[in-house]
């Protein structure tokens, strides 16, 4: 499946996301600003680009393989949807589980963006459910081994 993503760079700066290797799910999506970001704290990171994703998908914000191990730093939403009639610059909230500041450098790698098919949904008012093995069975119902 093929989609043509369109993207607008809202400065001279900005980068246009792009995938690291051949065949990766997500495209890095760069910083176009710099912060830091305290211990505990959270910070919106500019972008400098706005989509218009194709028709009928959505564009999910993930975080950083690399930033979450080496600095603890991740995306607080993950992960972020950025719907398909969205407009604006995209920003990306990241989050330091760190012990130290971290500090987000211009045209630093981010965040990845995965773009993903959103399914049309129906919704049906029933009165019953059919029954399943799980039933009604919450949180940690599957145990840990």
């Amino acid at each position: 499946m093929n989609y043509n993503l369109k993207i607008k760079l809202l400065h001279n700066e900005a980068i246009l996301p792009k995938q690291a290797n051949k065949g990766d799910a997500g495209l890095d999506v760069f910083s176009s600003e710099e912060k830091v970001i305290q211990p505990g704290e959270a910070e919106l990171i500019g972008t400098g680009i706005s989509l218009e994703l194709p028709e009928g998908t959505e564009a999910q914000v993930r975080p950083r393989s690399g930033l979450a191990l080496k600095h603890s730093v991740t995306v607080l939403n993950s992960p972020g949807t950025i719907d398909e009639g969205y407009r604006g610059e995209i920003k990306i909230i990241l989050i330091n589980h760190g012990k130290t500041a971290f500090k987000v450098e211009k045209h630093m790698r981010i965040a990845q963006m995965v773009i993903a098919p959103v399914p049309k949904v129906e919704i049906t008012v029933v009165e019953e459910l059919s029954n399943s093995k799980r039933g009604e069975k919450g949180f940690g119902s599957s145990g840990l081994k």
